[in-house]
């Protein structure tokens, strides 16, 4: 599996001669993340994950080209119909050749007095789990970890906490599109620490840098 970073949240996954994406906001520039993919996946309704506009022009341009995501999400397009499939904790599917299995169900409470919306975290090929916004651990072995690296909802002692809990083999950050060089640099280095902990290899890549997952 070739796993790409491609800005803030966004990432590709490509096996064989199939392709999905997952979470194409505004910070990812979601039109060129688009580009070529069989299938989308969206975690939750925020626009540094789902950018509507960028996803509609997509689905147009490509009748075959269909999304999995949270209630909230699928209902803003429920009127493109089938190609549109509502996903929730529990659910396992198979989505242009890959299997996913649905964990989670809230995103992380971003103001005491208001109740979390929907949030649903995908673990592609029992080997890549993106958690969207939320530090849900899954029931099952985590190879490949899209490690939160910077967010409004997270602390700092939650990323060391949350790599404890999953104890991936490795883990490749996201949600980094908020921080300037300087900011980048400490994350880096709490994200290499907390790999360390584990015993595994914790990294940010660069936009558009990729990897090829399985071929060591």
């Amino acid at each position: 599996m070739r796993f790409t970073k491609l800005g803030h949240s966004c990432v590709r996954l490509q096996k064989d001669d199939r392709t999905i994406v997952i979470d194409p906001g505004a910070f990812s520039e979601a039109a060129d993340a688009l580009a070529g993919a069989d299938a989308v996946l969206v975690t939750h309704e925020h626009f540094d994950h789902f950018d509507a506009d960028a996803l509609r022009k997509a689905m147009a341009d490509d009748p075959r080209l269909e999304v999995w995501t949270s209630r909230v999400v699928a209902g803003s397009l429920a009127d493109l119909g089938g190609r549109v499939h509502q996903v929730g904790h529990g659910d396992a599917v198979t989505v242009a050749g890959f299997d996913v299995h649905v964990y989670g169900e809230d995103h992380e409470i971003l103001h005491p007095d208001v109740p979390p919306i929907p949030n649903t975290g995908f673990l592609v090929d029992g080997e890549v789990f993106h958690p969207g916004d939320a530090l849900t651990v899954p029931s099952e072995p985590v190879r490949t970890l899209c490690l939160p690296g910077n967010a409004p909802w997270m602390k700092i002692p939650e990323l060391y906490t949350y790599a404890r809990e999953v104890h991936p083999e490795r883990a490749f950050v996201i949600h980094d599109g908020l921080l300037n060089e300087v900011g980048l640099k400490g994350m880096e280095m709490h994200v290499g620490n907390a790999g360390k902990d584990v015993g595994a290899d914790f990294r940010r890549l660069a936009p558009g840098e990729s990897v090829t997952l399985g071929a060591e």
